[in-house]
This record gives C-alpha cells, sequence and structure tokens, in this order.
C-alpha cells in the first residue's frame, strides 16, 4: 500500500473543498484506524491561497487494499464505485454521508479523500441521537426504496441474501479438531481439554460452535441455548417471514462508531458492506452491536420506534415489526455471543455474554407489550 503522501492530490483537493488554488500547505498526519487491508489517516494543515488568506482544513483519508469478503468480493471498493456514481445526492441535510473531494482506484487499492465530521460518536451519542439516527436512517430507506429500481441499476450492492449467508457461516464447518487443539488455535486450554474428552463433540459440517452450544459442558442456561436453537430448528419458515419483508437499502454496518451527530445532523460513514436486505436489518445491529449490556432493553424500546416513525412515511409497517427485529438480533448475534463466551478466560466477561444473551431472551416480553 502506498503510504506517501502525495501534495499534487492534496493540492486538488483543497482546490474543491475550498473552490481557489492554494500555493502552500503544511500538514500533519494522524492515524486514525489501520489494519493489514485498510488504512485511515487525518490529514490536518493550513493552507494558502494565492490571495493571500489562510484556510485551516481537516480532512480524511483512506485506502483500501482488494480483500474478498465472504459471499460480497466487490465490498473492497464499493464506497469507491458509490461516490463515483453520485450517490451523496440520494441523501438529505439531516442524514448524510461525508463529502468526497478525491476518489481514486488502481488494479488492488482505492482511495478516499473525505470531508472529516466533528461531532459526537459512539458512547457519546445520547439516546436522543440515537434516536434521531433509526428515524432518519427509516426516512432514508423508506424514501429511497421508491427509487428502487434506479438503485438497483447500481452494480456495487451487495445482495438480500447477506442475512442468511451471516447465519449460515454457524452452520460450515471452518476448522479441523486438529487445528482447534493447536497452539495456534487461541481456544482457552480448558475447552481444549473438553474436546480431547470427548465433552464437546464436533457436528459434522457445523462449526465449533455450533457443536460447543449443544453440548452438556456448556453452561449457558439451558434457555438461552434453546433461544439460538429454536431460529436453527425453524429457520426455513424464520427466513420465509423475512423474505416477505419489503427490501430496502441497507447499511449493513450500522453501528455507534459509525454513526456522528453534528450540527443537529445524523453523518453515517463506512458504507463498504451497502446493500439490499430487509426492513429493520440495520435496526438489530444498532441495538446490539458492541452495544453496553444495560442499554440492550432501552435501546429495544426506544430505537425500533423511532425507526418506524421514520419508514412509515413511506412503507406500511408490518405489525409484528419488533419480532422481527428481535429474530434478526439472535440470527445476527446469538452464536457471536456463544463464541465470544467460548474464547474468553475470565468469568467477568463469560457473566457478561451471558447477561447480553439473558437481555436479549427478555426481549421477547418486551416485543410483546412494546
Amino acid at each position: 500500500m502506498n503510504d506517501t503522501l502525495s501534495f499534487d492530490t492534496l493540492a486538488q483537493v483543497l482546490l474543491k473543498k475550498y473552490d481557489k488554488k492554494m500555493l502552500f500547505s503544511d500538514c500533519q498526519t494522524i492515524q486514525l484506524h489501520g489494519g493489514t487491508l485498510g488504512d485511515v489517516k487525518l490529514i490536518t494543515g493550513t493552507a494558502k491561497a494565492a490571495d493571500g488568506t489562510e484556510e485551516p482544513f481537516s480532512l480524511v483519508w483512506k485506502k483500501q487494499k482488494k480483500w474478498e469478503r465472504l459471499g460480497d468480493p466487490q465490498s473492497w471498493r464499493r464506497e469507491y464505485d458509490l461516490y463515483s456514481c453520485g450517490f451523496s445526492k440520494a441523501f438529505s441535510k439531516s442524514f448524510r454521508i461525508p463529502e468526497c473531494y478525491h476518489a481514486e482506484i488502481n488494479a488492488d487499492e482505492m482511495q478516499l479523500w473525505l470531508e472529516y465530521i466533528d461531532g459526537l460518536s459512539g458512547t457519546d451519542l445520547t439516546n436522543e441521537m440515537l434516536e434521531q439516527a433509526a428515524q432518519e436512517l427509516g426516512s432514508f430507506q423508506g424514501r429511497i426504496s421508491r427509487q428502487h429500481n434506479d438503485f438497483k441499476a447500481i452494480s456495487c450492492f451487495g445482495d438480500t441474501g447477506f442475512l442468511a449467508r451471516e447465519f449460515n457461516q454457524w452452520h460450515t464447518q471452518a476448522y479441523t479438531y486438529d487445528y482447534l487443539l493447536s497452539e495456534t488455535c487461541r481456544l482457552p486450554i480448558i475447552i481444549k481439554q473438553m474436546l480431547k474428552d470427548g465433552a464437546i463433540q464436533l457436528t459434522e459440517g457445523k462449526s465449533f460452535a455450533y457443536s460447543a452450544l449443544r453440548s452438556e459442558c456448556c453452561e449457558i442456561p439451558s434457555h438461552l441455548k434453546q433461544m439460538i436453537i429454536d431460529i436453527d430448528e425453524n429457520r426455513n419458515k424464520v427466513f420465509a417471514e423475512l423474505e416477505s419483508l419489503p427490501v430496502v437499502l441497507c447499511h449493513r454496518d450500522f453501528w455507534l462508531e459509525n454513526i456522528f451527530s453534528s450540527d443537529g445532523s445524523i453523518v453515517l460513514i463506512d458504507w463498504d458492506g451497502a446493500g439490499f436486505g430487509y426492513l429493520g436489518e440495520d435496526i438489530a445491529s444498532l441495538i446490539v452491536d458492541d452495544t453496553e449490556t444495560e442499554n440492550l432493553h432501552p435501546y429495544f424500546r426506544r430505537l425500533i420506534p423511532a425507526y418506524c416513525k421514520g419508514i412509515s412515511q413511506y412503507l406500511d409497517i408490518p405489525l409484528a415489526m419488533n419480532k422481527v427485529i428481535w429474530q434478526m438480533i439472535v440470527i445476527k448475534f446469538g452464536y457471536r455471543i456463544v463464541q465470544k463466551y467460548l474464547f474468553v478466560t475470565s468469568d467477568d466477561a463469560k457473566k457478561d455474554c451471558i447477561n447480553r444473551l439473558q437481555r436479549i431472551y427478555e426481549m421477547k416480553d418486551i416485543q410483546k407489550t412494546n
């Protein structure tokens, strides 16, 4: 990956941002996020124009190497494709994406120069801000649904099979018995010993989490196990019901860190997973994904009505919307929490996993009365 900052590119970006040529710029680079395949940096500095005026600036420089997400091979370049086709025009002042000043792509890497969003995100978001985000998302999805065919023509969007693929990964054998017992595998020693002793027996063709959940030695309470197993045993019926829902354009990574509240507007970043999905998928993520356990019930009570308020301006809402989103939560996070339970070693971390599953279980009663 090319880590060298191009001042020629920076000059193009500043020209677009300020609509005037900048003769000089000093800048600093701060790492925001980075990994093997992706890299995000904050570029700050002061630019001097030909007329002698100076402009302080903050920009986000995002780079992404080519990689292949399971069932979605184009996700690595999706944001480039979306900005290139004018996707930003689909948004409003109150719900939008960062402005893109420059986008380029080569054979195996894309780069974006984006507006830096100065606002609140993550755990700094208040309940009111999250309700606004949920309602704005609903309004956006409902409005876009009326232009479904126009946006369906954008080939870079993912398809409606994402949720099923996400669930199916727990029904596929990813690791062999020998690998699970190897030093490379990070399973705790006590879990490896259960495998050796036969207390956990691998189910042919299924994931380790699937097998462990069904073992007698798994100390997750039986009613919480059954909550997940019930989805497994009724998966055809459950997914048939989901497939009857309206199809909307989903963000697919709709969680606290990708949502910004800025000057009264909601700005949503990281659209690399975007695609067509079912009504409610994103809200299921917002309620549970990396949410503090004590917030699960308040979010379930408050964010679903806010979402429905937004989307009901354009679409009829199914009467069982709370049930639908609850099922999506179990599908998306049930096995994920079980897997975390198996890999953590501290008692407190294991208790938190069980508490999270218990809160999700209790949502069944909330969704009947909400």
